[in-house]
């Protein structure tokens, strides 16, 4: 299968696609066509394993990998999650369950896509030719600089680099990227929210000037942000593998439709549900779930994306985001694939910071996704209730799906579909911030509250968090977005 760029500027292989990140004209690579999931492959995959489902998804678009070596990675990459599923589905009652995708090494779901990265890149790099080394470069709200990190560290012909907001992520989150281990690995924080982080990096990639020096150092570019199709992939395979679990447990039938809730900030997990839909998955609804900075629930709401609003620090910061890197890949099929529209409208983001859907297209977004926000008082009450009635801890950005899926709910009662919530990340990653909505208690140590949330709630603590009280800190550099280049240039001249 080709991939081609929402800008109109390109058109290559699946493995080109995966290694070169994003497209030269700065667009993001999609399928030529959706593959299609028929209801008897969906029946064959009902007696698969997780790996098995994923593999067989991840090959409907990489058909250019072979089958086995794809099945045989995914086998390795959940082989790494605590407790025997990648991706458990909970029941809590009768029309409700938990997506829960934070058992992997960095305990949140960004470890679905990124355990597996390595073997697409590495894989793709054999296909199309590449002998240089790979760089990596990461711009992450939180979750997705460690996960890409613990993927790729040691990993033979490349190197990778993280950067993040200075004050924009939680403490557990900098701790775990800070003392990352790893020989060919960097991290280095911004002066800045997300967004300058990801603009920064973005407008390396599209330098022709700084791939060309880099390219005189024997280095090639690559993104492990969402904007990769390889990251967002195999987020793909866990709405089937949800589906199917609902299937063979009985709860529905083949071909009763489902909703998913998904807490969301680059838009990239929910457009994998997107995705998974168009390949054939019954799905109901979309319930896209916001915080406080919630330009995309008013998108959504109204068909305006405008981004010229005061930005927030919230208890959710991987939700912390104003420019939404992935919903270009959904505007690209709500103007029916038209590349010029798409183009005009990310030019506008860029110099005007705000665009606008015709109405056709406002009618067919809505038509799958339906949008709601939580504020902190909100997500600390849903975090709170949703304890008391269930005995169910959840971390702040899964408390934000439960909210707009209540709300959901509440407001479509005729709805009968069930609701899968996407539960995001352990509680134990935002430990202070989930026991003072458990308690009252503010409590000024992470691992303080680790421990009292363990005597609260009785959930296992994560082998990965409970271990990083004693790990060395590696990396304390901070920049200014404008010098992320320079950085970039010291990390590649590093021996």
């Amino acid at each position: 299968m080709n991939f081609i760029s929402t800008r109109g500027g390109e058109c290559v292989s699946g493995a080109q696609a995966i290694v070169q990140g994003i497209a030269r004209d700065g667009g993001l690579f999609v399928p030529e066509t959706f593959p299609s999931v028929s209801v008897e492959e969906m029946e064959k995959m009902l007696s698969m394993s997780y790996a098995e489902r994923a593999a067989f998804v991840l090959h409907k678009y990489l058909d250019e990998y072979d089958y086995d070596g794809l099945k045989a990675a995914c086998e390795k990459a959940y082989a790494q999650f605590e407790g025997g599923d990648a991706a458990p589905l909970v029941k809590i009652d009768s029309s409700l369950y938990m997506l829960e995708l934070y058992h992997g090494p960095t305990c949140a779901f960004k470890d679905m896509a990124l355990t597996l990265l390595p073997y697409l890149l590495r894989k793709g790099c054999d296909i199309v030719g590449i002998k240089e080394q790979v760089l990596i470069l990461v711009a992450t709200s939180g979750d997705t600089g460690k996960a890409a990190l613990e993927g790729f560290k040691d990993a033979e012909g490349v190197k990778i680099m993280v950067f993040y907001p200075n004050d924009g992520v939680s403490k557990m989150q900098k701790l775990q990227m800070a003392t990352q281990e790893g020989k060919n690995v960097n991290v280095v924080a911004v002066r800045g929210n997300f967004d300058s982080c990801q603009s920064a990096v973005k407008e390396i990639f599209t330098s022709e000037t700084c791939k060309e020096e880099l390219k005189t150092k024997g280095v090639v570019l690559s993104s492990a942000n969402s904007i990769n199709f390889g990251r967002l992939a195999p987020q793909i395979a866990y709405y089937f593998s949800a589906y199917l679990d609902l299937v063979s447990s009985g709860q529905i039938d083949m071909g009763d439709k489902v909703n998913f809730a998904v807490p969301t900030g680059n838009f990239g997990n929910i457009l994998a549900a997107y995705y998974a839909e168009r390949m054939g998955l019954p799905v109901g609804k979309l319930i896209c779930a916001s915080n406080k900075n919630n330009v995309l629930t008013d998108f959504i709401r109204t068909g305006t994306y405008d981004k010229r609003r005061e930005f927030f620090k919230t208890m959710s910061p991987s939700m912390d985001i104003l420019i939404s890197s992935n919903l270009e890949r959904l505007l690209f099929e709500l103007a029916d694939r038209n590349t010029t529209r798409v183009k005009m409208r990310m030019e506008k983001l860029a110099e005007e910071g705000v665009y606008q859907l015709y109405d056709e297209e406002l009618s067919a977004l809505q038509e799958i996704l339906w949008a709601d926000f939580c504020g902190e008082d909100e997500t600390v009450e849903t975090i709170y209730e949703f304890f008391e009635e269930y005995q169910y801890p959840m971390d702040t950005h899964t408390a934000c799906a439960m909210y707009a899926a209540s709300n959901y709910m509440a407001q479509h009662e005729k709805d009968k579909a069930p609701m899968v919530v996407v539960s995001t990340a352990s509680p134990y990653k935002f430990p202070q911030d989930v026991m003072y909505a458990l308690t009252g208690n503010d409590i000024k140590d992470s691992f303080k509250a680790i421990k009292h949330m363990h005597i609260a709630t009785a959930m296992k603590v994560p082998a990965g968090l409970s271990k990083l009280r004693d790990k060395p800190v590696r990396f304390t550099g901070v920049a200014d977005k404008d010098k992320l280049y320079g950085e970039v240039l010291k990390f590649v001249d590093r021996k």
